[in-house]
Order: C-alpha cells, then sequence, then structure tokens
C-alpha cells in the first residue's frame, strides 16, 4: 500500500513538493511526539509531589 501511495505522489508532485511535504511531516510527528513526552513528564512531576504546568504550588 505504501509503495502504491508513494508511486502516486511521485506522478503527482514534483520533486521538491514531494519533498517539502515529507519533511512537513516528520515535523508535525516529531511536535506530536515532543506534546506526548511533556504530558508524560509533567504528570509525573506530579505524582512526585510537584506541581503541574501553570498550577499553583500547594502547601506541605
Amino acid at each position: 500500500m505504501t509503495g502504491a501511495l508513494r508511486a502516486v505522489e511521485t506522478f503527482l508532485l514534483g520533486g521538491g513538493q514531494q519533498t517539502a511535504r515529507r519533511n512537513a511531516w516528520a515535523a508535525v510527528v516529531a511536535d506530536r511526539q515532543r506534546a506526548k513526552d511533556r504530558r508524560e513528564a509533567e504528570h509525573e512531576i506530579a505524582a512526585l509531589g510537584g506541581t503541574q504546568r501553570g498550577a499553583a504550588a500547594r502547601p506541605r
């Protein structure tokens, strides 16, 4: 399936557009991964007694 999609992409788009599209998609995937990692880190910090971003510190 992927091979067929790449063949259609190659046929429809010029080389520069194809590269730009792939680069843009790679950036989207990387941004999503960073956001996921950040959420997980915030949850871990909160579980250890810290505060989440934007939350007020709780007295102990």
